[in-house]
């Protein structure tokens, strides 16, 4: 989450790892031998596209990070640029969210359709400005699915702009004709993303519902 609004993402590809000391494991959960924070996939535990995680435990402490490089935003580091942790106390079920500062946030978006193309158009926030830290913006997608997952790897029809042809981040809009369906389905998916440089995982809208 970054201040209440939930941080948008394509399913299994943004991950997080949790630890617990002691029971002669040295990685994270889910692995046999490793105390590589870049653990191979089968060690990783993934955030769905809405942002949201779930894992079954045994009460007791843990800890948890997101690997550096992982997800359109940045993790608190310790002072040597390590992902830090998150201490978790569990003793029942639980509730943590967990704080980011993303690069961008997609807000004000809109998407509709007519006559078989459907219009989007949002704003593209620019949260981190430290030219430090700061990315630009590579390309922006609408994306349209027949299910309910949304992305680059889940879509029967998208279309990509790229960022020179951005004339007002504020104000951007796409369109995508939708193709036709093999069943009589009445409506489809949607969501926007945004691709940053140097950034492997995109960011997302929430995702919408269409009528066609």
């Amino acid at each position: 989450m970054y201040q209440g609004d939930s941080i948008f993402v394509e399913r299994s590809q943004v991950s997080y790892q949790l630890y617990q000391s002691g029971f002669g494991q040295i990685g994270p959960i889910g692995a046999s031998s490793s105390s590589d924070q870049n653990a191979s996939p089968s060690t990783l535990t993934y955030f769905a596209q809405d942002g949201t995680y779930s894992q079954v435990l045994f009460n007791g402490a843990y800890k948890l990070i997101i690997p550096n490089g992982q997800g359109p935003f940045i993790w608190k580091q310790d002072a040597f640029g390590n992902p830090d942790s998150l201490s978790i106390t569990l003793e029942g079920d639980k509730t943590v969210n967990l704080e980011v500062t993303p690069y961008y946030m997609i807000r004000n978006t809109q998407i509709s359709a007519s006559a078989g193309i459907v219009t989007a158009t949002f704003k593209a926030e620019k949260i981190i400005t430290d030219p430090s830290m700061a990315k630009d913006i590579e390309r922006v997608s609408l994306y349209i699915n027949k299910t309910q997952f949304v992305s680059g790897g889940d879509n029967i029809a998208f279309t990509d702009l790229p960022v020179a042809d951005i004339a007002n981040p504020d104000n951007i809009s796409l369109t995508v004709e939708v193709p036709a369906l093999a069943t009589t389905q009445s409506y489809i998916f949607a969501r926007v993303g945004i691709k940053i440089k140097n950034v492997e995982d995109m960011i997302f809208s929430p995702l919408q519902k269409i009528s066609l």
